[in-house]
């Protein structure tokens, strides 16, 4: 009952609040339409567009920029109907400009008023907080400039850009903030703050997915590096984006060239470590199968080309591991064989056909005519010391030539090979004319000058020392001038080197050394002055192969030390001899694989060489030199290994005895583990041991260079030597009186342990030796120390 008296009650009102809605109706209608009226009548886009015409412009607040400028700027014509719209697009002319900090467009009639505000011009800029990169350096790399208007967007920029070049140094949480300075006359001084903050070095890089290749040998590919206790002196332990991605390339290089054509770079990740303050860097490799050269053929698409013949010309075979290079050696042996049976615009087409089966690619060398493009110009820029024509040199094209883009490439190494640029960079553009294209080469030049350091020591006669200077591009022309000025082992010798490798314009290489040499040495009781003059030609025979012929002069003289100092009677019979003269010619031939062979990693030398005195002078005599070394990597190339094979012998033709300055004496370069001259035929009468050097000798040399396990950026390697020689034969020699040991000669063995350091200094090598087959009358010696510094 009470819920159904609730229910009545409810409906009862329902009902009078539906009868008074019907009453209230057309009053709340009406109300809505006058609501709705008002608010259209707002609205802008219902209003019609107002339009102006202006007489006159009136400028105000312009201090610098003259009012027709202004006014030039906003574009509006005088007696000319404007709208809004035309109005509005004056506006955002003038403000575009840049040079306002504010604008306003006031219409006073018939008149046009624009209100400016300029922006102040710079005074000076300054930088504060740099330490690791000088004003200078930053005043390059920034737009904002004194007496130019000040940007608010262009110091923003500045900014930016200031940021980037510390974290191209590594120093990724720098901070640069600019500030204005007021000062009077509208200008302002702008200040670049600076927060260089701590470089963010990479703690660690590690590889994902390398089977064929350890991490520590393909980091030593990388240019980035990890972070050691050389950080100070390393800046490649610094995390670069740009680093990362040429590391990324130089990586699928590496394996490109060892076979691995399926090599991909899958991804390279870099995360903080858990203190935030480095990174590591993994990168994911996926290596594939290595390939093989299989068939190697030649057909012919060229008129006048027989494939036979050029066939001959290809040194790679089935078997080899694949490498581009390779390919590319072969493509330009073939393109050279056209160019000299005078078969212009010949192409060489590459065509690999893959055979996954026996992992092999087989490569078919396809002779196609190119196009008839010639060679219009050569346009060389950014050499500010180099002279032109010791870039021009390394071109094997002139202007008007055939155009070959492998010739071009092969120029740009060349130039490249030279050392005198940092940045090497050749193209090729449309010429002026169909048919001709114009060479580009952009250069950027580095130091060529380097010190040299060289230091020895023995238990006898301590520290010795020698310092050399070498220019390589000596004012520009592409010439060497060196001095080298040596007190090692109290001897002084002043050698003046000079070489220009172009003479006359042509590949022929001109030598000259011209040295003055005086000794007062430990292992003679006497003095040696010399001077010498050696001129020299080089020319290639191949592209591994040379032959140099040259001539020298000498003149030399055996000196008493002094009364004091007791000599043997051997020397003493020499000394008697005075002053000598030397005149010959000689010639060497050379053959080196080591860098153009088909293995990168490994190769020989081949040296021979021959000197006939006799050209004049009082020595007659003929001397003879050989020498070979063999090289390779082994254990994934982590292990250099190399052996050495040198001897010499001397025929001495005069008819008064040969002296010791003319036979042959060792010295650490040759033999390791003695003193110069501290091995051979010695003198002992008069109670001395002097040495008197040889006519033969003979050294073989085993070394091998290996990493020490500790991390590659400290950049020590270990090595171990066994050096075995000898040094022998005393015809044609005045004995009388003497009392003569070791004529017979007798093998020498020696072995030892290196540690060769590349610092930021230089590299350093350091010999710890032992001589484990001796006489009682050589010298031994147990260390020796080479440091070369560049500047």
């Amino acid at each position: 009952m009470g819920f159904g008296k609730t229910a009545g009650k409810s409906c009862v009102q329902q009902v009078k609040r539906t009868k008074m809605w019907y009453r209230l109706a057309p009053a709340f209608a009406l109300a809505q339409a006058m609501v709705l009226a008002i608010v259209l009548a707002a609205v802008p886009g219902t209003a019609r567009a107002q339009n102006y015409t202006f007489n006159s412009v009136k400028v105000e607040g312009n201090q610098r920029i003259e009012t027709a400028t202004i006014v030039n700027y906003a574009g509006l014509e005088r007696g000319k109907r404007v709208s809004a719209g035309e109005l509005n697009d004056a506006y955002q002319r003038i403000l575009g400009s840049g040079v306002f900090q504010s604008v306003d467009l006031v219409p006073q009639g018939s008149t046009l008023v624009i209100k400016v505000s300029e922006y102040p011009t710079i005074n000076i800029v300054n930088f504060e907080g740099n330490r690791r990169l000088k004003d200078e350096n930053l005043e390059k790399i920034i737009e904002s400039k004194p007496r130019r208007v000040f940007s608010p967007e262009r110091a923003e920029r500045d900014a930016a850009a200031l940021a980037e070049a510390y974290s191209q140094q590594g120093r990724v949480s720098a901070r640069v903030t600019p500030r204005i300075i007021r000062r009077s006359e509208n200008r302002v001084d702008l200040v670049f703050e600076i927060a260089e903050g701590d470089a963010i070095e990479v703690e660690r890089i590690s590889f994902v997915g390398n089977r064929a290749y350890s991490d520590r040998r393909l980091r030593r590919v990388l240019e980035s590096k990890q972070a050691g206790f050389l950080r100070t002196f390393i800046r490649s332990d610094t995390l670069i984006e740009d680093r990362i991605e040429f590391d990324k390339q130089v990586l699928r290089d590496f394996y490109l060239s060892r076979g691995y054509v399926d090599m991909r770079v899958l991804s390279s990740n870099v995360e903080f470590t858990r203190e935030r303050d480095a990174f590591y860097l993994v990168i994911n490799v996926e290596e594939g199968q290595q390939f093989k050269f299989g068939r190697i053929t030649t057909r012919s698409e060229m008129p006048g080309a027989d494939a036979g013949e050029f066939q001959e010309a290809l040194k790679i075979k089935p078997g080899v591991v694949f490498s581009p290079s390779l390919v590319e050696n072969s493509i330009a042996r073939q393109e050279r064989l056209a160019v000299r049976k005078g078969i212009d615009f010949m192409r060489v087409e590459p065509r690999i056909t893959r055979n996954d089966r026996d992992l092999t690619l087989d490569i078919e060398f396809v002779l196609t005519k190119g196009p008839r493009v010639f060679v219009e110009r050569i346009d060389i820029e950014g050499n500010t010391t180099t002279l032109d024509r010791v870039v021009r040199q390394q071109f094997r094209v002139v202007e008007g030539d055939p155009f070959n883009p492998r010739e071009i490439r092969e120029s740009a190494e060349r130039i490249r090979a030279l050392g005198f640029f940092e940045t090497t960079e050749v193209d090729a553009r449309e010429g002026s004319a169909p048919g001709s294209v114009i060479v580009d080469v952009d250069v950027a030049e580095q130091p060529t000058g380097s010190l040299n350091l060289g230091g020895s020591y023995s238990v006898s006669d301590g520290f010795g020392v020698a310092i050399g200077f070498r220019e390589s591009n000596f004012l520009g022309r592409g010439q060497r001038l060196s001095f080298t000025a040596s007190t090692a082992q109290e001897s002084q010798l002043y050698v003046l080197g000079f070489t220009e490798p172009y003479l006359m314009g042509r590949n022929l290489r001109f030598d000259l050394d011209l040295g003055v040499a005086g000794r007062e040495s430990s292992f003679a009781t006497y003095d040696i002055e010399r001077l010498f003059f050696v001129p020299s030609l080089r020319f290639p025979l191949s592209e591994s192969s040379y032959l140099a012929v040259r001539y020298s002069y000498e003149d030399s003289e055996m000196i008493r030390r002094g009364d004091e100092v007791i000599s043997g009677e051997v020397i003493l019979n020499e000394i008697a001899q005075g002053n000598r003269t030397s005149s010959a010619l000689g010639f060497t031939y050379a053959f080196d694989s080591r860098t153009t062979g088909l293995n990168p990693n490994a190769g020989v030398l081949l040296e021979f060489g021959m000197d006939f005195g006799g050209v004049g002078g009082d020595n007659k005599y003929i001397k003879s030199l050989a020498k070979a070394i063999a090289q390779t990597r082994v254990l994934n190339e982590e292990v250099t290994l190399r052996a050495s094979f040198e001897a010499a012998a001397l025929h001495w033709r005069s008819d008064v005895s040969s002296r010791a300055v003319d036979r042959f004496v060792l010295g650490p370069n040759t033999f390791r583990g003695f003193e110069p001259a501290g091995i051979g035929p010695r003198d002992l009468s008069n109670g001395v041991n002097d040495a008197i050097g040889g006519n033969y000798y003979a050294v073989a040399r085993f070394e091998a260079e290996f990493p020490l396990g500790i991390p590659e950026e400290v950049g020590l390697r270990g090595g171990l030597f066994y050096d075995v020689g000898n040094l022998w034969n005393i015809d044609n020699v005045d004995t009388t009186g003497g009392v003569i040991v070791g004529a017979e000669g007798a093998l020498r063995h020696v072995i030892g342990f290196s540690l060769l350091w590349d610092t930021a200094f230089g590299p350093l090598r350091f010999n710890f030796s032992k001589a484990l087959r001796k006489e009682d009358y050589d010298k031994e010696q147990t260390f020796d120390l080479t440091i070369q510094a560049k500047f």
